[in-house]
């Protein structure tokens, strides 16, 4: 017997396939336009223009020549920042202009920044490496001083890259060509102002800021950090720093041995120090040991130089009071910042090891490379 079958619901069937048959129709259209149009209509189609037919068309649409001819040409352009052990930066002479460079050129045709940094260092000094590591990313602007205006200088982007710390027998190994580099020293980062053009020198040290840091590529803007941290507001390294190359006994100093000055390796909960810049200088200091509240202080050693001694005693901090002297900023660094920021010679890497002593001794963590952090005026409590 034949199966009985609402009519509503046969009316309501053919509804439904009559809404079915005009979607399809709908789609067939939209496809059918979609492939009569060629790729620069479908790039176009909501800009402006003449497209290759002479149609007009609107918003903002442009052949691939257009678009191309609008799009700007700058340099670039590869260098790479090298230290020494005691923290001075590697600059070089050469014969066709009279300041200072980092080594480094321009960047070839098809070739990577990277790998224009280490072929211009094979070129200019016979130092094989690979520069993997950026520094800082700089945009220099195409109304920069110094360029011919035979050159058209369009503007450039400086690309710098990290080259580590030298020890002498790398140095050592430097071989010089024949022609555009007469030589190489190691700087003070604070007389690179002097020594090098004013871009170059901001560059500089932005991207050794960028180093010690250790956060990342510094993005800049005619050599000035778009993001500036804490050592780029406070301007470390733009005065030279006291030489302190005396040589590092453990523990207390000897009765007889009077006591020049008395510094503290004072931890905060997560590792890092204590550390005092001079707001009007950008010079580094390690802090008095009663600079705040502590606990567990121990005699850490001395730095003896001459008939003098500088002590130092490891603490760990359980809160800094309000700041008295407005004169200096307070941060928290790593150990291996706070010796960067110093001039402390072969020594330096014994008392840094012995704070990593006393770090653990105090059951504190290895600290994390951060950006130093300044901590508020109105002191802290841990």
């Amino acid at each position: 017997m034949p199966q009985l079958t609402d009519q509503g619901a046969i009316d309501q069937a053919a509804i439904d396939q009559a809404e079915i048959d005009k979607a399809e129709i709908g789609q067939a259209e939209i496809d059918q336009t979609a492939v009569e149009q060629t790729p620069a209509d479908q790039a176009g189609t909501d800009q402006a223009g003449t497209d290759q037919a002479g149609t007009e068309r609107a918003g903002t649409w442009m052949t691939p020549e257009e678009y191309g001819a609008s799009r700007a040409a700058v340099w670039t352009a590869a260098v790479v920042l090298v230290t020494d052990t005691d923290g001075r930066i590697l600059v070089q002479s050469v014969d066709y202009r009279a300041d200072r460079l980092l080594p480094g050129g321009a960047v070839d045709a098809g070739e990577a920044p990277s790998a224009a940094a280490a072929r211009e260092l094979r070129e200019e000094l016979g130092i094989d490496g690979r520069y993997p590591r950026g520094l800082a990313v700089d945009w220099i602007p195409a109304d920069t001083p110094g360029f011919a205006p035979a050159m058209r200088f369009p503007g450039e982007i400086l690309h710098v890259y990290d080259g580590g710390t030298w020890t002498a027998e790398r140095i050592a190994a430097v071989r010089l060509p024949d022609q555009e580099i007469l030589g190489i020293h190691f700087a003070e980062p604070a007389d690179l102002p002097a020594l090098m053009d004013a871009g170059d020198a901001r560059r500089a040290l932005s991207a050794l800021r960028a180093r010690i840091n250790g956060s990342g590529t510094a993005l800049l803007e005619d050599g000035r950090p778009t993001a500036p941290t804490a050592l780029d507001r406070l301007g470390v390294l733009r005065t030279r720093r006291t030489p302190q190359h005396g040589t590092w006994h453990p523990g207390p100093v000897p009765a007889q041995l009077p006591v020049r000055d008395h510094c503290g390796w004072l931890f905060g909960p997560d590792g890092r120090v204590l550390l005092l810049i001079a707001r009007a200088t950008g010079t580094a200091h390690l802090p008095p040991p009663r600079a705040g509240s502590t606990t567990g202080a121990v005699a850490l050693g001395y730095r003896r130089v001459g008939e003098g001694a500088h002590a130092r005693t490891a603490a760990r901090l359980t809160g800094l009071p309000p700041a008295t002297d407005p004169s200096y900023a307070r941060l928290l660094a790593t150990p291996e910042q706070v010796r960067e920021l110093s001039d402390w010679g072969p020594a330096g890497a014994q008392e840094l090891a012995a704070v990593h002593t006393a770090r653990a001794r105090l059951s504190l963590p290895v600290p994390t490379r951060t950006p130093p952090t300044e901590l508020p005026e109105d002191g802290v409590r841990w």
